[in-house]
């Protein structure tokens, strides 16, 4: 009886690894990566800017810290309603930062430095839409008392609907690239699978004033071009 029973257990043994053979090989290539090709690329668009942020504001002492503000308060009213008569809209003008300390006497002898005064600085960020207007306005704000003439940075209005055609490049140029990786490897390109684009932002020069300019300098303005770039990286599957 144990000799029978043996040779029956085998063969059924036998069937079911062959059954489950196909079962675990096709599992295997269920888990199989799909081949893809994922490359990054830049497309550009140059522009000319048509407007302009400036920073600029007022620092103002005095003996007590009530005094450095009510001359820093009548300098930044005298400024913000002169911008504004220059054709500067209210909504252009926005106060950036605003700072109150004391100002400090440095005794040579060891002793303690004192407070004898405060400084008090206002400064305000204007958007010259009219960027032809931008020298006059810079003449203005010297003009009306501001004695901080920060960086100017050119802008382009129109930024957003020229990255347009910046996008569209960076894509000719990604799927070219990935077309050239797939042929090397004896494959095609197929399905895009993923599409990311990568923030950057505008190559440009910005223009630095100097403090100690006077309403009787001239105030030359070049704004060159700014350069528009977009990054994006892509993945295609491969055929």
């Amino acid at each position: 009886m144990r000799c029978a029973v043996r040779p029956r257990l085998m063969r059924g043994l036998f069937a079911l690894l062959l059954i489950a053979g196909p079962v675990t090989m096709s599992h295997a290539e269920d888990l199989r990566l799909p081949r893809t090709v994922s490359v990054s690329a830049t497309g550009t668009a140059v522009a000319e800017p048509d407007q302009a942020a400036v920073s600029t504001g007022v620092v103002a002492e005095g003996d007590t810290a009530r005094a450095a503000l009510s001359a820093n308060t009548a300098l930044m009213a005298k400024l913000i309603d002169g911008l504004k008569a220059a054709g500067i809209a209210a909504k252009d003008i926005k106060t950036t930062s605003f700072n109150v300390s004391p100002r400090y006497q440095n005794y040579k002898d060891g002793r303690p430095a004192t407070i004898n005064g405060y400084q008090v600085q206002n400064q305000v960020r204007i958007l010259v839409r009219a960027i032809d207007t931008l020298g006059q306005v810079l003449d203005t704000a010297v003009t009306l008392g501001a004695n901080q003439l920060g960086g100017i940075e050119f802008q382009v209005s129109g930024a957003e609907t020229l990255k347009d055609e910046a996008r569209k490049v960076a894509m000719t140029n990604a799927l070219r690239r990935a077309k050239l990786f797939a042929a090397s490897a004896g494959a095609e390109v197929g399905e895009v699978v993923a599409i990311a684009e990568e923030m950057a932002a505008p190559i440009g020069r910005p223009m630095v004033m100097n403090r100690g300019l006077t309403s009787a300098e001239a105030v030359p303005i070049e704004r060159g071009t700014q350069t528009l770039e977009v990054r994006v990286s892509v993945t295609w599957a491969l055929k």
